[in-house]
């Protein structure tokens, strides 16, 4: 049973991480070469998608890492589960508060322009997305330190 959910909380995790990681070194430096029709309608599109399955995936994962945590109570590594849950929580908390306020104004803004204070919001996003991918990459170091202890 735990093998099993410890192979489940690292695919799930680790494709998120992945996901993310790539949106933040291939996508947006891509999207950014496009013009700015391009760039805003890719943008629209990209955040949409991304932005409606990305809740259920963070909270399928927290759950993992808090099943995980708990099978291990008392036991090895649970202090550095509790730690990936926590990181892991952060990442959500910044992602609602201030990182999809901005998505939603990116997928909401006019089809065919990509205006400066856009572009603006579209860096400041990128920025802020880099922090949170790096707080996850480091969720994930916690966990998988915590299961092979």
């Amino acid at each position: 049973m735990i093998l099993f959910l410890n192979v489940l909380t690292t695919v799930s995790i680790g494709l998120l991480i992945g996901t993310e990681f790539a949106v933040s070194a291939f996508i947006n430096p891509l999207l950014r070469k496009l013009d700015d029709r391009s760039h805003a309608q890719a943008t629209r599109l990209f955040g949409k998608r991304l932005g409606f399955i990305m809740p259920f995936w963070y909270a399928a994962s927290l759950l993992l890492l808090i099943a995980g945590a708990i099978l291990r109570h008392y036991g090895a590594g649970e202090i550095l589960l509790i730690v990936a849950i926590v990181i892991w929580v952060a990442a959500i908390l910044q992602s609602v508060l201030v990182l999809v306020p901005i998505n939603n104004r990116l997928i909401q803004s006019e089809a065919g322009e990509f205006s400066p204070k856009a572009k603006l919001e579209h860096d400041k996003w990128d920025s802020l997305h880099r922090l949170r991918v790096a707080a996850l990459a480091t969720s994930m170091v916690c966990f998988l330190v915590a299961i092979y202890r």
